[in-house]
């Protein structure tokens, strides 16, 4: 596969939530919880909101000579972000239909290519980017697709290269399996989704188990649906928009309700991790946590 650069990348601008999003002629009841919210009209869809997004981005440093591969984009919020930046080039690989059209026509004419594909076998080329990330994905995999998706950005990046993930993440570090499970289970039920997540030393071993050393760890309350959280990510029109189709919508709002009651109810246990890791051809392990991430 060939990876072209656009040299007169035009100005990318948002554009609106696409009406053939992922889930479209399901009812409300039926969707997968992060394609409902987007079609309430919420954009950002990371669980430790733009803040954190843009900490991690800030630590993988993207610049001009940059080769970046986003796994799972979405709706295209941090590729927007990333195409500011002017990367040499950027290839987003989604596996949603609709999601990848959408993100096609936003990023039309940018220094971007979009591929349909699975962020576990890309197809794209050995040690082609330099940047890989990929923002709350691995968190609704099992462990053996937690490891391929993993092994796949080692795959891609050179030697040297940076690996970003923002995750969900389970609080304190050493929780119960009894609790695990019972989050889990709940969060699973409510947002059609398999969830599976780790606590902070489970991600940082789940990196070191695939050649990559963990050098930054950022993290940040789990407050996907709470109201500063989402002015701040969405800004006071976004987030009147959200709140129009929910009361105008009460499928949606009534899904939407219950999801901010489940993260507020397993609140304690639930937090948001940014981790930046480098591909290394030294040995990962044997790294000190607590330089890593803030207490």
């Amino acid at each position: 596969m060939t990876l072209r650069l656009y040299p007169n990348a035009k100005e990318i601008v948002p554009h609106p939530i696409p009406h053939e999003s992922p889930g479209e002629g399901q009812h409300p009841e039926k969707m997968q919880g992060h394609w409902l919210l987007a079609r309430a009209g919420k954009r950002v869809l990371r669980p430790g909101g733009l803040e954190l997004t843009r900490q991690m981005l800030d630590v993988l440093s993207i610049g001009l000579l940059d080769r970046v591969v986003e796994f799972a984009p979405g709706l295209g919020v941090t590729a927007r972000i990333v195409l500011r930046k002017r990367p040499a080039w950027y290839c987003g690989v989604e596996r949603e239909p609709a999601a990848v059209e959408h993100l096609r026509q936003q990023f039309s004419g940018a220094s971007a290519r979009i591929v349909l594909g699975r962020a576990e076998e890309s197809g794209l080329p050995d040690g082609s980017a330099s940047v890989v990330f990929g923002e709350a994905m691995l968190s609704m995999q099992n462990a053996r697709q937690k490891q391929q998706i993993v092994g796949e950005a080692n795959r891609l990046l050179m030697e040297g290269g940076r690996y970003g993930i923002h995750e969900l993440c389970f609080l304190p570090d050493h929780i119960s399996d009894q609790v695990r499970h019972k989050i889990q289970a709940a969060m699973s039920k409510e947002i059609h989704v398999g969830v599976q997540l780790l606590c902070r030393s489970e991600w940082i071993r789940l990196l070191e188990q695939n050649g990559l050393k963990a050098i930054w760890c950022g993290e940040a309350p789990m407050h996907l649906l709470e109201p500063l959280r989402l002015l701040k990510d969405e800004g006071i029109v976004g987030s009147l928009r959200i709140a129009f189709h929910m009361a105008t919508k009460p499928e949606l709002g009534s899904r939407i309700f219950e999801m901010r009651r489940l993260f507020a109810k397993y609140g304690e246990h639930l937090g948001a991790i940014s981790l930046v890791a480098e591909k290394s051809s030294g040995n990962a392990s044997g790294m000190q946590n607590e330089i890593l991430c803030p207490t």
